[in-house]
C-alpha cells in the first residue's frame, strides 16, 4: 500500500461517527473507487441509453464494448501491477522518490503497446465498425492509465483531492450524457464518448496529484524492469488472481447462456447481472482489509521487523512476533465475520429485491447469484490471506494459491458449460475460491510458524546483481539515460 496506512491511522484516531464515516469513505474511494466508478458508469449509461430511446441492439452492443474494454485493461495491467507496486514501495523506503514518476511513464508505455498488440488485434477481427474499434481501444488505453495510477495514488496523503477527482469525473460523465439526450444526440458513439471523457478527466487529475507529490524525476523510464527479474513470481501472481476473478464470466460467453450481439461481441446477461451484483458483496472486506491491516497490523509488523534491523534482544523479538501474529489472527477473524455477515445478507435480501426491480429475472439467475455470492465472499477472504503472504514476502505461496484458484475455477466452469448445468453455474468459480482459501490459509500458517527462519536464513548475505533479459534492458536504459544526462 506504499504508505496509505499512516494517513488512515490519523483519520481513525479522530473521535466521532462523522470522522469514522469519513475515514472509511476515504479508504473506500482510494481502494475500490475506480472499480466502483466503472460499475456506476455501466449502470448509468445503460439507464441513460434507455431513457434516450436507444434501441436494444445498440444498448447491448454498448455494454459489450464497455465490458470487453474493461476486461482487457484489467488483464493487461495485472501483469505489471504487483511488480510496479513493489518497485514504488522500495523506492519510497530507500528515499529515491525521484525514480517513481519515470517508472510510471515507462510502465504505461509498455502496457499500451501490449494493449494495441493484443486487444487491438482482437478488435480488428471482431467484425466491429472502424469507429467502434477506435472507441474500444481508446477506452481500454485510458483505463490502463487509471489502473496504473492507482498504484501510485496509494502513496498520496491528500485524500480530499482524490475523492474530489473521483466525484468530478463521475458527475461530468453523467451530465454530459444527459446533455446529449436533451439535444437529441443519443447514440452508441456519443454515450461511449461520455464514459471515455469521464475516465479521462479522472486520469488527468490523478496525474496532476502524482506530479505534485513526486515533483522530481530522475532515471530511465524502464529501470523498473529489473524488478521483473528480481520478483518474477509477482507478475504471474497478479495476472493469475485477476484472470481467475474474471475467467468464469468470459467462459460463459461460449456456453448455453451466450447471446451474440454483433460479430465477436457476446454477452451472457443471465450470468453477468448476478455476477455484477454479487461482486459488491466483497467490497466490504476489501475496504476493511485496508483499514484493519494497514492501521492495526502494520505497526506490529513494522515493530517486529525493526527489532531485527536494530539488533533487538531475542526475548523482545519473540514477544513482538507473538503480538504481531496474535493481532493478525484477530484481524483475519474479524474480516471473516464481516464477510460472512455480508454474504448472508446479500443471499437473503438479494432474490426478493431482484424480483421487485427485475421481474423478468429467471430462477436460474437467482440460483447463479447465490453461488456467486458465496464465491466472491470466499474469494475476498482468500485474497486478503494472499496479500498477507505478500507482506511477509512469501511470493511462492501467493503464486501457488492464485494459480490454483485461476486454474481450478476456470477448469470447473468450462466443465459446467460443457455439461450444460445451467442451474449450478457459479459453482465452478466457488470451487476455485474454496481451494484458494484453504491453500492460502494453510500456507500462511505454515510460513508464519517459521518466520524467523525465512527472515534470516533464506536471505542472501551479499546481494547479487539481477540476471535476465529484463535486468539487461533496465540496466541498459539506465546507463543510456545517465550518459545522455551527463552530455546535457
Amino acid at each position: 500500500m506504499a504508505g496509505i496506512g499512516f494517513s488512515l491511522k490519523r483519520l481513525f484516531q479522530k473521535k466521532g461517527i462523522l470522522n469514522l464515516c469519513k475515514a472509511y469513505g476515504y479508504s473506500g474511494i482510494v481502494t475500490v473507487g475506480p472499480m466502483f466508478l466503472g460499475v456506476l458508469l455501466l449502470l448509468g449509461v445503460s439507464f441513460v441509453a434507455r431513457i434516450g430511446g436507444m434501441n436494444s441492439h445498440d444498448r447491448d452492443l454498448l455494454n459489450c464494448m464497455l465490458t470487453y474494454s474493461l476486461l482487457a485493461s484489467l488483464l493487461i495491467s495485472s501483469i505489471f501491477n504487483m511488480v510496479v507496486t513493489r518497485f514504488v514501495s522500495d523506492r519510497i523506503y530507500e528515499e529515491k522518490e525521484e525514480e517513481i514518476m519515470p517508472s510510471f511513464y515507462g510502465c504505461v508505455v509498455l502496457e499500451l503497446i501490449v494493449c494495441i498488440a493484443t486487444y487491438g488485434v482482437f478488435l480488428l477481427f471482431s467484425g466491429a465498425k472502424f469507429l467502434h474499434i477506435l472507441l474500444c481501444l481508446w477506452f481500454a488505453m485510458v483505463m490502463i492509465v487509471v489502473w496504473t495510477e492507482m498504484i501510485y495514488m496509494t502513496a498520496l496523503k491528500d485524500f480530499q483531492a482524490i475523492v474530489l477527482s473521483f466525484a468530478i469525473s463521475l458527475m461530468f460523465a453523467f451530465l454530459l450524457a444527459l446533455l446529449f439526450i436533451l439535444f437529441g444526440w443519443t447514440s452508441l458513439e456519443s454515450l461511449f464518448l461520455c464514459v471515455i471523457i469521464g475516465y479521462g478527466i479522472l486520469s488527468v487529475r490523478y496525474l496532476r496529484l502524482m506530479l505534485e507529490y513526486f515533483p522530481k524525476s530522475y532515471g530511465s523510464c524502464f529501470a523498473f524492469l529489473r524488478w521483473f527479474d528480481k520478483y518474477p513470481t509477482l507478475a504471474l501472481c497478479g495476472f493469475m488472481v485477476r484472470f481467475g476473478l474474471f475467467s468464469h464470466i468470459i467462459v460463459m460467453y461460449f456456453g448455453p447462456l451466450q447471446v451474440q450481439v454483433e460479430g465477436l461481441f457476446y454477452n451472457a446477461p443471465e450470468y453477468e447481472i448476478p455476477a455484477l451484483i454479487a461482486f459488491f458483496s466483497l467490497l466490504v472486506t476489501t475496504i476493511s482489509f485496508v483499514v484493519s491491516v494497514e492501521v492495526n497490523f502494520y505497526p506490529k509488523y513494522s515493530s517486529y521487523y525493526g527489532l531485527f534491523t536494530d539488533r533487538g534482544a531475542i526475548g523482545d523479538i519473540y514477544l513482538a512476533g507473538k503480538e504481531m501474529l496474535d493481532m493478525l489472527q484477530r484481524e483475519i477473524i474479524y474480516l471473516g465475520c464481516k464477510q460472512l455477515f455480508t454474504t448472508v445478507l446479500f443471499i437473503v435480501l438479494g432474490p426478493p429485491i431482484f424480483k421487485l426491480i427485475l421481474p423478468g429475472m429467471s430462477n436460474n439467475a437467482i440460483a447463479i447469484y447465490k453461488f456467486l455470492c458465496a464465491g466472491y465472499g470466499t474469494y475476498a477472504i482468500a485474497n486478503s490471506l494472499m496479500l498477507i503472504e505478500l507482506y511477509f514476502e512469501d511470493y511462492g505461496g501467493a503464486l501457488i494459491g492464485s494459480s490454483v484458484f485461476s486454474i481450478i475455477g476456470t477448469a470447473f466452469t468450462i466443465m459446467q458449460v460443457k455439461n450444460g448445468d445451467v442451474g449450478y453455474f457459479g459453482v465452478g468459480f466457488f470451487a476455485g475460491c474454496i481451494f484458494f482459501y484453504f491453500l492460502s490459509l494453510a500456507h500462511l500458517d505454515w510460513f508464519t510458524r517459521r518466520l524467523p527462519y525465512f527472515l534470516l536464513s533464506k536471505q542472501s548475505l551479499v546481494p547479487g546483481q539481477e540476471k535476465g533479459l529484463f535486468s539487461k534492458i533496465g540496466r541498459w536504459a539506465q546507463t543510456r539515460y545517465e550518459k545522455k544526462n551527463a552530455r546535457a
